[in-house]
């Protein structure tokens, strides 16, 4: 990089729990800044959520956190080039972009499932997930399967 790198800015916690990983992930769902409209889907699928758990004893923003770690892929593959051929090599990820990861593959695939609301493709993902199912769950199998398949490149790690 030609300047220093950008420091982070620190996230206001969300109003209602307090919680500065929901700001995140509302950042995330957000379209066109309408940062109120995406709370109140996320709020909303969390009381979908809510209503429609089996774990009697733990909370909606505990199942979405649940979900969410589900949701984490743990290792990736980068592309790296070795004397004229591309290899994929399978690399440990960061934490932080391990739960961006996690975040943008759980709202894309809440948004490309076909019930009516956002807020109740949100709901159904989380709970998918929550379950080890769902669509954002396989993304992060295929992930592990193919850096599990590309593992005798491991020794060209940068």
């Amino acid at each position: 990089m030609r300047k220093r790198q950008a420091k982070k800015r620190p996230l206001l916690p969300d109003p209602k729990f307090n919680d500065q990983l929901v700001t995140r992930f509302v950042n995330n769902l957000m379209w066109d800044g309408k940062k109120s409209v995406a709370f109140k889907v996320f709020y909303d699928a969390l009381d979908i959520v809510e209503t429609k758990k089996q774990d009697a004893e733990k909370s909606s923003l505990e199942i979405w956190k649940d979900a969410l770690t589900n949701v984490m892929p743990h290792v990736e593959v980068r592309s790296r080039r070795v004397g004229g051929a591309t290899f994929q090599i399978p690399m440990q990820i960061r934490p932080d972009r391990k739960v961006s990861m996690a975040i943008k593959w759980m709202i894309l695939y809440a948004r490309k499932r076909n019930e009516k609301s956002m807020a109740a493709r949100l709901a159904s993902e989380i709970l998918a997930a929550a379950k080890e199912e769902g669509a954002a769950v396989k993304k992060r199998m295929d992930t592990h399967k193919m850096a599990d398949a590309n593992k005798a490149f491991s020794h060209f790690r940068f």
